[in-house]
């Protein structure tokens, strides 16, 4: 644990705010949690709401694809990457809703859903064991058990070790070293069986792409989109909800909170997924009624002034490091 708290205290923190004291009020409890009957109520899940939203997210590849073979044009081709790569991100993060089983009431409808059949889209596995990690994030950010601890840690870097890590995203670097790990410790009898699932889902999407006769289009609009832009975009969207923050009992200090604008929403955080700092306060509540949750949280002083006006402007601090000041210009 003193290593742990060792790594804490060099590696996060450069951008956590000192909050104002906050003591509670009638709906909220001095850590943020709804009370009550307004906490019953944030946490009833919207089931008609959801299973449209999971049926457009998932009819939304269908329709990219679809478009580009109809128009078969240069520039609905090169539209379609990165319509896909939005679509994508999209369904993990319906698969983030599910790990939280906020999707749907029913824990099997949940799971068949937004586990194994999102999930598989997402270039996952189809199992738990992105819940199970998620977990540790939500019990103890940047704990010893937070699975992306190196993801938010260092912030603020260089613009150097910005553009670097970003490269890496559009190069297919990230993707790459994602997938490698599917493929080792195959002597393992439980990692096997996951790189087994791994490998039927994606055969699954491929099978479907052959079916509708064009089967090439599996590499230019599934794989290329995931490997190539969903991966900057992801990393775009993470460290905004924690980069530069730092492990602590208030959340005000583990989550950031960013001023969503309709652009933001449509190309990044969909599904209210933006609304990190409330979802963190709560993380039962389903994803329609976090932005209530965050008016609430607002209108009664937990966030004080601590809500950034904009994505770039927050992109824009944690890209401020000088270069050679220190650990933070670390690629």
């Amino acid at each position: 644990m003193a290593d742990h708290d060792q790594l804490v205290a060099t590696m996060t923190g450069g951008l956590a705010p000192e909050p104002p004291p906050f003591a509670g009020s009638d709906r909220l409890h001095p850590d943020g949690r709804p009370r009550g009957a307004f906490r019953d109520e944030l946490r009833r899940v919207p089931v008609a709401r959801n299973v449209a939203t999971v049926l457009g997210a998932l009819a939304t590849p269908v329709l990219v694809v679809w478009a580009a073979v109809t128009l078969s044009h240069p520039v609905a081709w090169v539209a379609a990457v990165p319509l896909m790569a939005i679509a994508q991100n999209r369904l993990f993060i319906l698969h983030h809703e599910a790990a939280h089983r906020a999707l749907f009431p029913d824990r099997r409808v949940n799971d068949a859903v937004g586990i194994t059949l999102i999930g598989w889209l997402t270039f996952g596995t189809g199992s738990h064991g992105y819940r199970l990690g998620h977990v540790h994030h939500h019990r103890d950010e940047f704990g010893p058990q937070e699975p992306d601890f190196l993801l938010y840690s260092l912030y603020p870097i260089t613009a150097a070790s910005m553009r670097r890590k970003l490269v890496r995203d559009a190069t297919g670097v990230s993707a790459f070293r994602i997938v490698r790990p599917r493929f080792q410790r195959l002597g393992d009898v439980r990692h096997r069986r996951l790189t087994y699932r791994f490998l039927l889902g994606q055969a699954l999407i491929a099978a479907a792409f052959a079916l509708a006769g064009h089967p090439w289009l599996y590499l230019l609009l599934w794989v290329l989109p995931w490997a190539f832009l969903y991966q900057p975009l992801n990393r775009l969207r993470a460290i905004a909800e924690h980069g530069g923050m730092t492990r602590s009992d208030d959340r005000r200090r583990t989550s950031h909170h960013v001023r969503q604008s309709l652009l933001a929403r449509l190309l990044m955080v969909p599904c209210n997924v933006g609304y990190h700092l409330a979802h963190h306060a709560d993380m039962t509540v389903p994803m329609w009624n976090l932005p209530r949750l965050h008016a609430v949280l607002v209108e009664d002083g937990y966030v004080g002034d601590l809500e950034w006006p904009s994505y770039r402007a927050l992109w824009r601090a944690q890209r401020s490091q000088p270069a050679g000041s220190g650990a933070s210009t670390a690629a």
